[in-house]
């Protein structure tokens, strides 16, 4: 049987949200401790536990069909891969700092200054772009010590939520991009595995929008029915049941979630009672 096999990274994060979305995607992927790799019991896939710096590589030589991958790598060391899906996990920046104790006015500032990074193609690139020239130090690992033992004077690295900048007396300057999971795409998988990758990318797309959303069901008096209906989006619209009390309604939908408090506040005053609230397994389309 063909199998459609999958990059994720070895450890981190990033390795437990990419099998976490397997998980709820119904992928059942039987690993033991320290596996290189593994198969998926219900699922024709197989997962490589791989270095997230070597997974670009293995995708452009064909040993991975795919792979869940930071956005900021392929930046880095494929930007001639192709991402199918955005996911929406692991978001962090990739961004420029400098010690607290110097004052910056602009990217003008790094000119003929020293840089650590391990990003040294974004860097080139981003700073290329603003005219500025710059020396890179190459580090592979943490970067954030350089300035303090006086190998650079700043530093790019990735930027979650700024404590390892704070701990290592820095301060976040110039963004460069933002960057979060994607599902990354060899040239080479062949027509067999892209109807795996499509059996895949439905699946997980069901989760995303799921995750992305709430149901709501509420009871609204049948004279202020209209004006709360008007507040709320839906799939298609909102479904109304009647209630076996004379002049009420149950009224179920689906709200996004980045909009759900301003969305419910709003019903309150429109007269909506018995909110409740339910998140979403999965939500086809």
């Amino acid at each position: 049987m063909t199998k459609i096999r999958i990059a994720i990274q070895k450890s981190g994060r990033l390795n437990e949200e990419s099998l976490q979305i397997l998980k709820d995607c119904g992928i059942s992927i039987d690993n033991g401790k320290d596996q290189l790799k593994a198969s998926s019991r219900n699922f024709p896939m197989e997962v490589f536990y791989l270095r997230n710096g070597d997974i670009p590589q293995y995708l452009r030589d064909g040993v991975v069909d795919i792979a869940i991958i930071g956005e900021n790598v392929l930046i880095e060391k494929g930007e001639d891969i192709s991402v199918a899906e955005k996911l929406g996990f692991s978001k962090c920046k990739v961004s420029l700092a400098v010690p607290k104790s110097v004052k910056y006015n602009s990217v003008k500032d790094f000119e003929g200054k020293r840089i650590a990074t391990s990003y040294p193609n974004t860097v080139l690139n981003y700073l290329k772009e603003k005219g500025v020239k710059a020396d890179l130090h190459i580090i592979s690992g943490s970067v954030e010590i350089a300035p303090n033992i006086g190998l650079a004077d700043a530093i790019c690295d990735i930027v979650s939520s700024g404590s390892t900048l704070f701990k290592n007396n820095l301060k976040e300057v110039e963004v460069m991009l933002k960057s979060e999971a994607v599902l990354a795409v060899s040239p080479k998988i062949n027509e067999e595995r892209k109807e795996l990758l499509e059996k895949l990318q439905f699946r997980i797309q069901s989760v995303l929008r799921a995750r992305g959303s709430k149901y709501v069901l509420l009871n609204a008096p049948n004279d202020k029915l209209d004006g709360i209906l008007k507040l709320l989006p839906g799939m298609r619209s909102p479904t109304v049941l009647p209630l076996a009390d004379e002049g009420w309604s149950s009224v179920h939908t689906v709200i996004n979630k980045d909009k759900f408090w301003e969305v419910i506040d709003e019903l309150k005053k429109a007269g909506a009672e018995g909110i409740l609230v339910c998140p979403i397994e999965k939500m086809v389309l």
